[in-house]
């Protein structure tokens, strides 16, 4: 049974860092690609960024470009999100999400997903 669990959410106040972190089990991890989402409270659900197998491709929305960065420790089966200079706009529940060695901006092309965790930004 593939399980994803993040964490590491919580409340910060803007300008602020978190991590989050995503442990998946169940599947060879080293092999799968990962992806962050976001759903903000009345809006669709969105791309944040994502990591490849490999760890030497990464893809990111335009809007965390510089703050946000994804990384792998294929070692520990986690995927993590540092997420610094933080805006109130980050605020949402966020999802780490897998698919087979790449990872895509396109939800539907991820076939396991965690239960998400929530991240407040407050101004």
């Amino acid at each position: 049974q593939v399980q994803l669990v993040e964490s590491g959410g919580g409340l910060v106040q803007a300008g602020g860092s978190l991590r989050l972190s995503c442990v998946i089990s169940g599947r060879s991890f080293s092999r799968y690609g990962m992806g962050w989402f976001r759903r903000a409270p009345g809006k669709a659900r969105e791309f944040v960024g994502g990591i490849s197998w490999s760890s030497g491709d990464t893809l990111y929305k335009d809007s965390v470009k510089g703050r946000f960065t994804i990384s792998r420790d294929n070692a520990k089966n986690t995927v993590y999100l540092q997420m610094n200079n933080l805006k109130p706009e980050d605020t949402a529940v966020y999802y780490c999400a897998s698919r087979p060695y790449y990872a895509s901006e396109s939800s539907s092309a991820y076939d396991y997903w965690g239960q998400g965790t929530q991240v407040t930004v407050s101004s």
